[in-house]
């Protein structure tokens, strides 16, 4: 499993990516990764478009913007931003990470 940190992409801070199944997986999925927002940073808004994305929360709470609809996440919830649709997750006021896996398949 490989494990990089990444500035957050269109937001505040960095992000943590555990990437797993990489090589098997090839250009059969966009990503499949735990993703770690820690406490202060906000991954920004961004449109998905040819593929589509969904979260499911392992840990800590944060606001999960859904095409422009906000609204609390945490332990247990999934979302799912389709092609042609956008999302953002702001950990800017939380006071623990944010912990999710994140699977990116093509439309």
């Amino acid at each position: 499993m490989k494990t990089m940190t990444m500035p957050s992409a269109n937001g505040v801070g960095e992000l943590k990516l555990e990437l797993i199944l990489e090589e098997e997986l090839g250009d059969k999925c966009g990503l499949y990764a735990k993703v770690t927002i820690p406490a202060g940073s906000v991954l920004g808004y961004h449109e998905h478009h040819g593929e589509g994305e969904s979260y499911f929360v392992l840990s800590g709470e944060a606001v999960y913007d859904d095409n422009g609809a906000k609204r609390t996440i945490g332990p247990g919830d999934k979302t799912w931003t389709p092609s042609g649709s956008g999302h953002g997750v702001d950990n800017s006021a939380g006071k623990e990470d944010l912990v999710f896996m994140a699977l990116i398949v093509k439309a």
